[in-house]
């Protein structure tokens, strides 16, 4: 299964990231990561690319890593389409403190338009 994973440096976004690389780990999916610029992450870009592949170097997993730049949920969708990837996994936001769970910017995008299967992990 080819995964496209989005990250950009939530708490979130770091648990889809290992998930996805665990089932990588487990199934021999071929995994792309890519970095997009969160305004509302307390980690730079090269914070988080370094924790990619450091993570990435610990698993012995050879995957592609992207720094995307632009509107981070349209070029989700557009690389998904494009490559042919078969799913797209992404931080699945916060629960309220009435049970309802708060979906981000760049998930609620991305789950709208994809056309590919997406995951939210929380």
């Amino acid at each position: 299964m080819r995964t496209l994973v989005g990250t950009g440096g939530s708490d979130d976004s770091l648990l889809a990231l290992e998930t996805a690389l665990d089932r990588a780990e487990a199934a021999g999916d071929d995994v792309t990561i890519a970095i997009v610029e969160n305004p509302d992450s307390p980690r730079s870009v090269e914070e988080i690319r370094g924790r990619v592949e450091d993570r990435l170097a610990n698993a012995g997993i050879d995957a592609e890593v992207r720094v995307l730049e632009g509107d981070p949920g349209s070029r989700l969708v557009e690389i998904s389409e494009r490559e042919g990837f078969d799913r797209i996994v992404l931080g699945g936001g916060e629960t309220s403190p009435l049970g309802k769970i708060n979906i981000g910017r760049i998930g609620e995008f991305v789950l709208l338009n994809a056309d590919v299967t997406v995951t939210l992990v929380r």
